[in-house]
């Protein structure tokens, strides 16, 4: 996969994101976003077939997004990941949000990531656990 692939459009920076397979601006949120991607597959290797970019979600019967869902083989999502721009840093209020998601989605980790800081959380049975290793 080619990764950080960049090019001008209009006078705005724009990258080409190799698992959605189309251009996209590139904002501070979407840097962080294609490092994490990278990250899952390259790094952890993750099959890019089993993550999803901005992944629609109902939260309350209202239409969310979340920044990047890993599912399992058998297409069952397992990671949130939310994606935040390195200068915002990681509060509870990104926790709060990535619970939200949660709510529609029901995984077994969530991921919390500014580019410079990552929090990884496992949720059993209910409850949120804080974890020291990134779990794929």
């Amino acid at each position: 996969m080619e990764w950080f692939k960049t090019s001008l459009v209009d006078e705005k920076v724009v990258v080409f994101d190799p698992l959605r397979r189309q251009w996209v601006s590139l904002t501070p949120e979407e840097q962080v976003r294609q490092k994490m991607l990278y990250f899952l597959v390259e790094t952890r290797k993750v099959a890019a077939g089993l993550i999803a970019v901005e992944y629609s979600i109902k939260v309350n019967n209202l239409p969310k997004r979340a920044d990047i869902v890993v599912f399992n083989k058998l297409g069952e999502p397992q990671m949130i990941v939310e994606c935040k721009a390195e200068s915002v840093p990681i509060t509870e209020k990104v926790l709060d949000q990535a619970i939200r998601y949660y709510s529609g989605l029901k995984v077994k980790y969530l991921t919390l990531t500014n580019g410079k800081t990552m929090f990884c959380y496992k949720v059993e049975n209910g409850k949120l656990e804080a974890i020291t290793e990134f779990p794929f």
